[in-house]
């Protein structure tokens, strides 16, 4: 359907403005770059005059920031298990329904994919009796997420600068095309990273009670072995000072003994900084000598910031223009 743009103004002859004209243009006829200056156009014309409006609206968003930031801390630390579910359930369902709403078919079938697989993982994770098995298979697939995500993040990152930089002029990409691809990539790192480690602390808490080695109050209700993986319940074959075919052997500041995969999926992943066993607070810039490997917990600690912006940032802005919309601000 064809929009029609009256366009009132004056004629210009030499220096003084004659009779008064409008224009109607065809909108269809225009570029998006022309549509788009159009519609600010628009925007800026009705808003005109405002600024006392504006200025209310600002403190508004201000104040409520604030509050909901106060309520929110203060939630956390009063029901943390309430506030991780509905923070969780927040992150599954909002970028949802944008998805559906801005008709992104791409993210939708992803989201599918990795809803399906997280599901069956998490429906093993919460079975009893636990199979011996399932811990190993719940924190591979988490770790695999979470590098995949990291990875794409990256790249995601590296191709925004680079088409900051012009470097995307040397392929002959368009700038707005490779900024496009730079922040889907970013975004799809950033959303499956929160997600996966939210999923993971559920999965390992689980687990390791069901195993008996970890409970909430810090008591293990099962007696550790030195040659037994506190996480997943199996024998270590592979000694600390051994260098491991599939995976190697980690101790802990506490002289426990776990396997790479497991103390992996349980500090990083799963977002533990204890031990499984005795509870005690792990270093882990001491566990993980290998400087590549850093990143990554930094990596994590931006996902928890995140987590904010995608759960409960649209909450807060819906929050904010309804309560704009009942002051009859615009």
């Amino acid at each position: 359907m064809n929009t029609i743009l009256k366009v009132t103004g004056y004629i210009q002859d030499g220096t003084k403005a004659s009779k008064k004209e409008e224009v109607r243009v065809d909108m269809s006829e225009l570029s998006p770059e022309e549509q788009w200056k159009v519609e600010h156009a628009r925007m800026h014309a009705k808003h005109r005059g405002h600024e006392a409006m504006h200025a209310e609206m600002v403190l508004i968003l201000i104040a409520t920031l604030v509050v909901a930031q106060l309520l929110l801390v203060q939630w956390k630390q009063r029901h943390p298990r309430s506030y991780n579910m509905v923070t969780l359930f927040q992150m599954w369902v909002v970028p949802l329904y944008f998805t559906v709403k801005l008709h992104w078919w791409r993210f939708l079938v992803i989201w599918i994919l990795f809803s399906a697989v997280t599901a069956f993982v998490t429906f093993r994770a919460t079975r009893k009796p636990l199979v011996q098995t399932t811990p190993r298979l719940v924190y591979k697939w988490f770790l695999l997420v979470y590098k995949i995500s990291y990875a794409t993040g990256i790249a995601g990152y590296m191709a925004v600068m680079f088409t900051l930089f012009g470097l995307n002029l040397l392929f002959k990409i368009k700038p707005e095309d490779a900024m496009d691809f730079g922040i889907s990539l970013l975004f799809y790192g950033l959303y499956y990273g929160v997600l996966e480690r939210d999923f993971a602390e559920m999965c390992a808490d689980y687990m390791a009670s069901t195993i008996g080695f970890y409970s909430e109050s810090g008591m293990p209700t099962k007696h550790l072995s030195d040659s037994v993986c506190a996480v997943c319940g199996q024998q270590i074959f592979v000694d600390v000072s051994e260098e491991g075919i599939i995976e190697n052997t980690y101790r802990l500041s506490c002289n426990h003994v776990f396997h790479e995969f497991c103390i992996r999926g349980w500090c990083i992943v799963g977002k533990k900084q204890t031990c499984p066993y005795c509870k005690e607070k792990v270093d882990l810039k001491r566990m993980f000598s290998n400087p590549w490997e850093r990143p990554h917990v930094m990596y994590g600690q931006l996902l928890d910031w995140l987590r904010y912006l995608v759960a409960w940032q649209p909450v807060i802005i819906g929050l904010v223009q309804g309560i704009n919309y009942i002051l009859g601000l615009e």
